[in-house]
């Protein structure tokens, strides 16, 4: 069912987090600024219309574009610090493919440190966190987005582009980071033999994209963001 595509805000467990449209994401004007049940759902078909509207609003980013003044991919020289997790445990497959990486804006970052958050809680621990943000770096370049109209994959939203009529909870609740992390984490704690599996299986495992391999390009950005972040 079609929606008005304007921006929303949804309240989420302990503060309020901005919810994208198409209207939404336009604003931007580019980037400077599962549940847990046995049978874990699942979404269908690729999340297409989610990047064309992320793309329309910000243009095409390439990993050779300089990074503008507040953004960052990942890649920043990460401090010594006690409990960074090292790189070797964050991508212990090595990645597959060649990678992708896009300049993150403050809503992006915030957006992955509370994947990264919910990764810790949700106990799937660095390897977790590197799958999910590499998820939400393919099915939404980390925008938190509300129902796109006419860009709409059926009824996809939020971070991960899950869907309610797939039952991952309602669209107030897959637009609350926290909560569309923990549903995604606990739908990959289902998977068995995930923290085995290449990135882009388990993660393909959790979403059913019709673009199976797509979500390998992003591991390496997303290992950085988790070893800056976590």
């Amino acid at each position: 069912m079609a929606k008005t595509a304007v921006a929303k805000t949804v309240a989420v467990a302990k503060n309020r987090r901005a919810v994208l449209s198409v209207a939404g994401v336009a604003v931007l004007g580019g980037l400077a600024v599962g549940p847990t049940a046995v049978a874990a759902p699942v979404t269908s078909g690729p999340h297409a219309g989610a990047k064309a509207a992320i793309d329309l609003a910000t243009g095409k980013k390439t990993a050779t574009e300089a990074v503008k003044p507040g953004q960052t991919t990942g890649s920043d020289k990460v401090p010594t610090r006690a409990g960074r997790p090292a790189k070797e445990k964050l991508v212990p497959h090595g990645v597959e493919g060649a990678q992708s990486r896009i300049p993150l804006d403050d809503a992006q970052f915030d957006n992955a440190k509370a994947i990264v958050e919910a990764a810790k809680e949700t106990g799937v621990g660095e390897r977790g966190a590197v799958i999910g943000v590499a998820t939400s770096l393919q099915e939404s370049k980390l925008y938190n987005l509300g129902h796109l109209g006419a860009y709409n994959d059926h009824d996809s939203e939020g971070l991960f582009q899950q869907r309610p009529s797939s039952g991952w909870g309602t669209s107030e609740q897959i637009t609350d980071p926290e909560y569309s992390s923990k549903a995604f984490f606990g739908a990959l704690k289902n998977v068995g033999g995930w923290q085995e599996l290449p990135l882009t299986a388990a993660a393909q495992t959790v979403q059913v994209s019709a673009y199976p391999y797509a979500y390998a390009q992003w591991e390496e950005q997303a290992a950085d963001i988790v070893q800056q972040v976590w």
